[in-house]
């Protein structure tokens, strides 16, 4: 008998040893050590000005899938070209089904493939904001007034169309989502122009119109159009990742640069359950919204399980380094302790979204008097697929937990596969992390997952390298911002996405 405890004492003695090894030599990213001065911001008050003057066009997209007002897309398409003359005139420009703008810079070296910077002028709507048409000098660039409108809002420092300057900020609707990553686009693309700078490949800017509402009109249809002219990129750069302020991730002592090298797929499915309606003075055993109940139940308790796919790993592995001993131990020997840390990932909200397809039971619909039962209940729900699950797991999942009840059950919305997952080895993505260095030296960059859905998924047929990352820092009250009240940009930040996308222009093939 002692001699099994000393053996197992031994044993265990032995494994704890191996555990401890295995997180002290575990290839964790080094977290980065300042080896340049801190960035120095210039501000470019014209540059201000004409993001502000964008601002103030409440070019909103809203409604049925590509169908709202577009008086304000023409209003912002003419503001643009008035804005960068130099660009219009240097650029070979296309207008894809009206609204979406293609630009093309032409490279010395036709041999190379191009790279591709997206955005788009759609903004969601801003809230409870009162918005009232009005016509207002708001200025461009030649000083003559732009349609405009006035708004009042309690929930605004400023009126969310206002574009107003103060507090080192830019205020407005669309601000960060995402007509500050448009104009500082273009800021680059006319500074590279103006100091007469060629660079080796075609370099493209192309805006949506309607990514809010899924991009079918936009970014799809220009998506088409370079496939159908044969057209591929070595690189398209979106929205999705931001830098991450220092503090804002639990458990994570640096700032994060997350680079989205995939998105979620997406699936809605309407469910019907069916029953006995009548009068709720005699009701059956079961109704409808009971039958219902039981399968949102399974839903949500059995939900499709988490997997540590490779992409999240590499995540885990460049950002470990600055977590703490135990979470460490846990990344390095998931040989042993997989179960235990995807356990915990699963209990935060930010981190499940990470490692399993979630489940959102979003919109329900019963009787509508309440001594009424309804024959037939629907509710809808809301499935983000991650990458290595697929749409056809999804609807056998939803079959399971839907066995042996009356059911009928439908796709609405968007319905898309998990992206493909882009390398984090290519030469694109060391240009994103190159251009970070250079407006936050200390950031930790580093591939990551994009839960929500961007255009880029669209230009998969014209690229194998597509990144998702807005060079901005910010912390969490304004990353909350985004699509709620009170959304701004701030100056600093501005200026470090113009000073980014251009150093990625000029840098590409040097």
């Amino acid at each position: 008998m002692k001699k099994l405890l000393f053996i197992l004492i031994s044993l265990l003695i032995l494994l704890i040893v191996i555990v401890v090894i295995k997180t002290f030599t575990y290839p964790f990213k080094k977290v980065n050590v300042k080896t340049a001065s801190d960035w120095k911001m210039t501000k470019d008050n014209s540059a201000v000005q004409r993001l502000s003057g964008g601002l103030k066009i409440p070019s909103v997209s809203s409604g049925e899938l590509g169908e709202f007002n577009y008086s304000t897309f023409d209003t912002i398409k003419e503001y643009l070209k008035t804005s960068y003359p130099l660009v219009y005139q240097n650029t070979e420009f296309v207008e894809i089904n009206t609204y979406g703008l293609v630009f093309r810079l032409k490279g010395s070296n036709p041999s190379l493939d191009p790279i591709l910077f997206l955005s788009h002028t759609d903004v969601v709507p801003p809230g409870d904001a009162e918005v009232k048409d009005k016509s207002e000098n708001i200025f461009r660039p030649d000083d003559k007034p732009l349609p405009a409108v006035s708004e009042v809002s309690e929930d605004w420092d400023f009126g969310p169309f206002s574009g107003a300057v103060a507090n080192g900020r830019i205020y407005g609707r669309g601000s960060i989502d995402m007509k500050g990553m448009l104009f500082s686009l273009l800021e680059s693309m006319n500074n590279v122009i103006k100091t007469k700078h060629i660079p080796q490949r075609d370099i493209y800017l192309a805006f949506g119109f309607d990514e809010e509402v899924g991009g079918q009109q936009g970014a799809f249809k220009i998506a088409s159009y370079f496939k159908a002219k044969n057209i591929q990129f070595d690189a398209v750069y979106d929205e999705g990742g931001l830098i991450l302020e220092k503090g804002s991730v639990a458990g994570i002592n640096s700032d994060i640069a997350v680079i989205g090298c995939a998105e979620k797929g997406f699936l809605s499915a309407k469910i019907k359950v069916k029953g006995l309606g009548g009068h709720s003075s005699m009701p059956p055993a079961e109704s409808a919204i009971g039958k219902a109940a039981i399968i949102m139940q399974r839903l949500e308790k059995n939900q499709m399980k988490p997997v540590m796919t490779p992409l999240i790993n590499q995540f885990f592995i460049n950002v470990g380094g600055s977590m703490p001993f135990v979470n460490r131990m846990a990344i390095a020997n998931q040989w042993l302790l997989k179960p235990v840390l995807l356990s915990q990932l699963t209990k935060n909200n930010s981190t499940n979204a990470l490692v399993r397809t979630t489940t959102a039971l979003t919109m329900m619909k019963g009787s509508d008097a309440p001594n009424v039962l309804s024959p037939e209940v629907e509710f809808v729900v809301n499935f983000r697929l991650l990458p290595g699950n697929t749409v056809n797991d999804v609807k056998k999942h939803i079959a399971n937990a839907t066995k042996g009840f009356d059911v009928e059950i439908e796709e609405i919305d968007t319905v898309k596969e998990a992206s493909a997952v882009s390398p984090a080895n290519a030469k694109a993505y060391k240009l994103i992390e190159s251009a970070i260095k250079e407006i936050d030296p200390a950031a930790i960059a580093t591939p990551y997952l994009t839960v929500g859905g961007t255009d880029a998924y669209k230009y998969q047929i014209v690229s194998k390298n597509i990144y998702r990352f807005m060079p901005i820092k910010i912390n969490n009250a304004e990353k909350q911002s985004i699509h709620s009240t009170n959304e701004y940009l701030s100056i600093e930040n501005y200026m470090k996405m113009i000073h980014y996308f251009e150093y990625i222009m000029r840098n590409y093939d040097q």
